[in-house]
């Protein structure tokens, strides 16, 4: 059972004053005021009024360090349930088996019990919130170990090899301990890191020796569609190849076994791929709950439905009065040549650097300009059919640097880290998404309202056009879960309901987008969800601060919340624990 929520003193507007374990009672000496937050969750007890200057302080002192004790006890078992989160491994290989899921499961109850155990009765906002990011990531495990059971359901959790980096604190979806970032190892390598890495390449021959022990659903779209993940390894590690022959006799045949046993398994799925029949979705009940207890999302999978398609609705109906207003301006054209690509690029970056602080948007920090210039990307010609994103970039870059602030997260993460340890690594099972993701395609629409592209109306309708591809791939994730959707439906209905045609169905973007959400609930609806929470934050914040509001010292509240859910950044910002209350009291049993 989750302790009650208790309201931030600092916050509120009335305080709670009550004296615990203090025998010398004198009812005169005290005033007691009860506070509670706006949905009804119990009050906040700490001890502030005066029995006498010594009894008092003694009073508050020992109360105060009941509560360090009780907070350090939440940061001993955070560390430890992250050591127990990870699988034992074997011979250098993660075990997945039957016998290691149970071993794990059973134990898990353990962890939630002491969690639960923690009496947070006094604590402030911030602490309580650490408490609920701890809850959410054991019920993330839990739902992994009863639901989605990737190790025996997802061919593609066991792509073990990635070339680039993911954009997010941690990679999207469902990924196997151990994995190989290579974009972690600095080229040319040294001897020692030559032998690291064809040690941890020597490994992927026995991991998926051992996944075809462990696969055993019936999902057809996750089983089938995991097969082109499993050959994009292949073409990776042959990439990999390329670019370390000639550098070590061990590292070359390292590589070259993984790759073969990479395509040995890519030949086993296919052999297995007829057989698989069944659905791949979790179902509404198994949605609704992961939204709840694990994402921290204040909605229902039916919530989210009727979100999604407003939003399409809004922002198509949007563009289409955009086009109209601009209909006398010429088109907007793509770039055609790899140094205008290069040169716009940069002078974007300049642009909206400039912009941010000049117009004070935001504390601008050293580490934000080169965190954004590293990610220029590559040129395609123009005469290979563009992807979604490349149809938006080369007609104005600087559209796509508003989302790109998951570089700017990055790299504060790296240059502050955060002084809470339970915020400073990436929280696990992308629970950060709707602050990532979310308010990443925030930004996009709210630096267009800040005047940030008055001198670029064309650039306006790109804005309405990422706005409703989102929301349309979000209503694939919500179908694909609940099984109304097979992939191929899910592609196909994303792409027709995305302006322009730019979304195209046999793209690389769409297959990539749709195959994640089935991997990994409530990621494709992020997107727009985040948007709205951060939308209604914004708006109770800025009511709380009246005249004295600034989007830069509002922007700075919000980034020193840390990569955590935004209904915990909410609560944090405002004081209002409404969304967790009703998200606690509403919460379905366990499906299954």
């Amino acid at each position: 059972m989750v302790p009650a929520i208790h309201t931030d003193n600092t916050r509120q507007e009335t305080i709670v004053m009550v004296f615990r374990k203090v025998r010398v009672l004198v009812a005169t000496a005290c005033s007691i005021a009860v506070g509670w937050t706006s949905a009804g969750a119990q009050p906040s007890l700490a001890p502030v009024g005066i029995l006498g200057v010594g009894i008092g302080r003694a009073a508050q002192g020992t109360e105060n360090g009941r509560q360090g004790a009780r907070s350090a006890d939440l940061l001993t078992l955070f560390e430890e349930w992250r050591a127990f989160q990870q699988p034992k491994v074997i011979d250098g290989v993660p075990d997945y088996s039957v016998s290691a899921i149970a071993a794990q499961h059973a134990t898990l109850s353990d962890y939630q019990r002491r969690l639960a155990a923690i009496d947070t009765t006094g604590w402030s906002v911030p602490q309580q919130v650490d408490y609920h990011i701890v809850r959410a990531e054991m019920n993330g495990l839990d739902f992994d170990l009863r639901v989605r059971r990737p190790w025996a359901t997802n061919p593609a959790f066991y792509v073990s090899f990635f070339p680039s980096r993911s954009d997010q604190p941690a990679r999207e979806g469902t990924v196997p301990a151990g994995a190989i970032e290579l974009w972690l190892w600095q080229f040319p390598l040294t001897p020692h890191r030559v032998a690291d890495l064809a040690a941890r390449l020597r490994i992927i021959p026995k991991f998926l020796h051992e996944a075809r022990r462990n696969l055993n659903g019936n999902g057809k779209d996750l089983w089938t569609y995991g097969i082109r993940s499993v050959r994009q390894q292949s073409v990776d590690l042959a990439a990999l190849s390329t670019r370390v022959a000639g550098t070590s006799p061990a590292l070359d045949s390292a590589v070259q076994r993984a790759r073969e046993a990479t395509d040995q398994f890519r030949v086993w799925l296919e052999q297995q791929a007829p057989h698989k029949t069944g659905p791949s979705g979790i179902g509404i009940a198994n949605y609704s709950w992961y939204l709840k207890n694990v994402q921290l999302v204040p909605y229902t999978w039916a919530e989210e439905e009727v979100l999604m398609r407003r939003e399409l609705a809004r922002s198509r109906a949007a563009l289409k009065l955009e086009e109209d207003r601009d209909r006398a301006l010429p088109p907007s054209v793509p770039i055609s040549t790899a140094a205008a690509f290069t040169t716009g690029f940069n002078s974007a970056v300049t642009e909206y650097m400039a912009f941010l602080r000049d117009h004070d948007v935001l504390t601008v920090r050293a580490y934000m300009d080169p965190a954004l210039r590293a990610r220029e990307g590559k040129f395609s010609a123009s005469d290979h059919p563009r992807e979604f994103f490349d149809e938006v970039n080369y007609r104005d870059p600087i559209v796509m640097l508003t989302h790109d602030y998951h570089w700017f997260d990055l790299a504060r993460m790296a240059a502050e880290p955060h002084q809470d340890p339970i915020r400073r690594e990436p929280l696990l099972y992308n629970v950060f998404v709707t602050r990532t993701e979310g308010f990443a395609t925030a930004l996009e629409e709210m630096m267009m309202h800040e005047g940030f592209l008055d001198k670029r109306p064309r650039s306006r309708e790109l804005i309405y056009i990422l706005i409703a591809e989102r929301a349309a791939r979000a209503l694939g994730d919500l179908h694909l879960q609940n099984n109304d959707f097979t992939m191929e439906q899910a592609k196909t209905f994303a792409s027709n309901w995305t302006p322009r045609g730019w979304l195209r169905v046999d793209g690389n973007t769409v297959w990539g987008e749709q195959h994640l959400y089935l991997q990994q609930p409530a990621y494709g609806t992020s997107y727009i969800i985040g948007k709205i929470q951060f939308d209604q934050l914004l708006d109770e914040r800025a009511k709380q601060m009246g005249d004295a509001y600034t989007t830069k010292r509002f922007m700075d509240e919000f980034n020193a919340a840390g990569l955590i859910p935004m209904s915990l950044i909410r609560w944090q910002l405002t004081g209002n624990a409404d969304e967790i209350v009703s998200m606690m009291r509403r919460a379905s049993p366990r499906a299954h």
